[in-house]
């Protein structure tokens, strides 16, 4: 019996490994398989091909057994399956062919970290917020499947040294919410940046982290401040004006700085109140005060003006600057219309003193003026109640007879000698003495 080729080849499968890790490294074997054909001479002659492929081949193991192994390493993120049809022809004419189709699937294994899909993150709040308001998401994929792929949010850790850390910003693990934890201030803290990290459920756990910039708005809740003239309830400065002066004489500039930003701090003046209006005229943009018109004598002397200082915020604020103006002639008969505190304080503490020390000097005067005359009138009654007596009248009678008949008396005096003897008193004139003293009565005891 002659024979014919009437048998194809036939595949049989010994192992095969599916799936396989994407981690797998080359020359790791698929599939274990023989061939074999019925027919005889030629006809039974086996060959196996694989179609042409970069990551897999065929390899003879022994006699009619083939293996299917790896030549190349393999990621699952880029094929997640291969399939792999491996025929079988035999030499026969015609020849007979079988397939047999492997099909490989490629399991995951942690090897890509989170990618978020943005390199930075920048964030707006306004200030004055309501806690724990949204402000944005952070978001990452995995290209990993599974809990390789379970993404989730954290702050990730900063030294001080690198940036300032900032309390105020919380984010949520699941799905990368931002919230702002505290009403803010845009004058204390204008921005903030913290770092936040996405990381899969892997083992070991892959990251990657991103940077996040919270950038606060401005609102209009700073009213303008007025620099100069000072408003600090002291006496106000007056500006000196000539009478002479012309119309666009600057007078003085009102400065003032406003702690908002952007049109919140666009300033502008104007005139709100003055003693004169028409005298006076204020630069809307500059704040400069200068003249109107020239001066004229019917003008008051002093003249006060009330400028006001508005924002250019939603809904404005606005502050006044007060000051005042002389119109004088020649400066050098400048009189400061008001003093200082200070002065007056000094002056009231001076006038207390010389009070006091009038009232003082005025009680010490009385009280010496009162002792002296208490001591004369002591003195007096001393000299009534004592050995001495003066004959005043008798002396005073006799030289104004003397001085009627006119002679000149001599002046003369008594030596009296009193005598005290058994309870009475008795006077004995002895002799007159003529004193040394022209003009002078005396009576001696």
């Amino acid at each position: 019996v002659l024979d014919v080729n009437d048998n194809a080849p036939e595949l049989m499968v010994s192992s095969f490994s599916s799936p396989l890790p994407e981690n797998s490294v080359p020359g790791t074997v698929v599939a274990l398989f023989s061939v074999r054909d019925r027919d005889a001479g030629a006809n039974g002659k086996v060959s196996c091909a694989l179609e042409d492929q970069l990551f897999f081949s065929l390899r003879p193991a022994y006699k009619n057994y083939y293996e299917l192994v790896t030549v190349s390493a393999l990621d699952r993120e880029e094929t997640a399956q291969y399939i792999l049809p491996v025929t079988a022809a035999d030499a026969g004419s015609p020849p007979l062919t079988t397939t047999h189709t492997f099909t490989v699937d490629i399991s995951d294994v942690n090897d890509n970290a989170p990618v978020f899909n943005q390199t930075s993150y920048t964030m707006y709040v306004r200030e004055n917020n309501v806690p724990t308001v949204l402000v944005g998401a952070v978001s990452a994929a995995d290209a990993d499947v599974g809990l390789n792929a379970k993404v989730t949010y954290s702050l990730w850790p900063v030294q001080a040294t690198e940036r300032p850390s900032c309390s105020c910003i919380s984010v949520n693990s699941e799905n990368g919410h931002v919230f702002v934890l505290r009403a803010l201030d845009y004058e204390r803290l204008r921005q903030s940046e913290v770092v936040v990290s996405a990381s899969d459920a892997g083992s070991p756990p892959l990251r990657a982290n991103v940077t996040v910039r919270l950038v606060v708005l401005d609102e209009n809740d700073n009213a303008p401040l007025v620099l100069y003239p000072a408003q600090d309830g002291s006496a106000l400065s007056s500006e000196l004006v000539p009478v002479s002066a012309e119309a666009g004489y600057l007078v003085t500039k009102v400065v003032a700085v406003d702690a908002d930003s952007g049109q919140n701090s666009w300033l502008s003046y104007q005139l709100l109140r003055a003693t004169d209006p028409g005298l006076f005229v204020v630069g809307a943009q500059s704040g400069e005060v200068r003249l109107r018109r020239p001066v004229t004598e019917r003008d008051a002397v002093k003249q006060k003006l009330v400028v006001l200082v508005r924002d250019n915020g939603r809904p404005p604020l606005s502050a006044t600057a007060a000051l005042s103006a002389l119109l004088l002639k020649d400066f050098s008969d400048v009189r400061q219309p008001h003093s200082s505190p200070a002065t007056e304080e000094e002056g009231g503490s001076l006038t207390t003193y010389l009070i006091v020390s009038l009232v003082f000097v005025s009680l010490l005067f009385l009280g010496t003026t009162t002792a002296f005359v208490a001591r004369k009138v002591c003195k007096r009654k001393e000299l009534k109640g004592g050995h001495v007596l003066y004959g005043a009248d008798n002396l005073q009678n006799g030289p104004a007879d003397a001085a009627a008949a006119g002679t000149l008396p001599h002046a003369y005096c008594y030596e009296i000698s009193l005598t005290t003897g058994s309870g009475n008193s008795e006077f004995k004139f002895l002799r007159p003495i003529v004193p040394s003293l022209p003009a002078q009565h005396c009576a001696m005891g």
